[in-house]
């Protein structure tokens, strides 16, 4: 499984979250300790914020702990809400076109789960894109489809909303094939605003997720903390999706997939 950081709140350099803190995102992508992979090497990626309202993003398929221009990167970028992740594959190919984070317009999204037996569904499931969503469709990834599915429903008044009717209907595709792997959903989603994360799956073991809220209103998002200090981590339950608004005030919702 995948490892990753989102961050929202006054503007600062990634290197703080990715690279230096005392367990940071290189230091996970080969010490994981909340994930069922120790080492996640698969690619990695940054999206972040800056002064126009799409979001800028690196990939590169070698491990993060690998690549020196990440670490330049992130000591250089200084930003308000920024993504960083490093992947762990669940079967399909290492390119960057597979990693994340995700891009389409102003809206970012990272994934760490897996829709099971994805191959059995995949097909079906790309027939629902509309033709000018799917010729977005760059990678391989189950991970990219959902995106893009959520990206054709109502994502702007309600991300909560959209993304918990693009996992029904794959549940429900799921069901149709009888597949009983179950459909894992720990991810991120932003448009340069609001900051929502989403822990659920349909046999409630969804991949770890925690946030950090600090007195100034900064916030963290991961799938594992990256430091030590473990009383200031709230971790979100399973079957619920978090949301950090624009305004600073956060909202908790229900996220059942059955």
């Amino acid at each position: 499984m995948c490892r990753w950081v989102a961050y929202k709140g006054q503007p600062v350099f990634l290197e703080h979250y990715v690279t230096t803190a005392d367990h940071s995102l290189i230091h996970q992508s080969l010490h994981a300790e909340r994930g069922k992979t120790v080492t996640n090497g698969d690619g990695f990626g940054i999206g972040w914020y800056g002064a126009k309202e799409n979001p800028g993003l690196y990939r590169e398929i070698l491990p993060a702990w690998n690549d020196t221009n990440l670490k330049s990167l992130a000591a250089q970028i200084q930003s308000p809400l920024f993504f960083a992740h490093v992947r762990a594959s669940t079967g399909t190919a290492t390119n960057r076109c597979n990693c994340h984070p995700f891009a389409y317009g102003k809206w970012m999204f990272m994934h760490n789960g897996q829709i099971g037996d994805y191959h059995l569904v995949r097909r079906e499931l790309e027939t629902q894109l509309g033709d000018a969503f799917y010729e977005h469709r760059f990678g391989s990834t189950d991970s990219e489809l959902l995106f893009l599915l959520a990206i054709q429903e109502d994502l702007q008044s309600c991300p909560v909303k959209a993304m918990r009717t693009v996992l029904h209907r794959v549940h429900k595709a799921m069901k149709d094939k009888g597949i009983d792997a179950p459909l894992r959903f720990t991810s991120c989603l932003s448009d340069g605003k609001r900051l929502c994360g989403f822990r659920c799956s349909t046999d409630h073991h969804a991949p770890s997720l925690y946030y950090r809220r600090y007195e100034n209103g900064d916030v963290v998002l991961v799938s594992e903390p990256i430091d030590r200090q473990s009383e200031c981590w709230i971790e979100v339950q399973q079957d619920q999706a978090v949301c950090f608004k624009a305004d600073g005030n956060m909202s908790q919702t229900e996220m059942q997939i059955q």
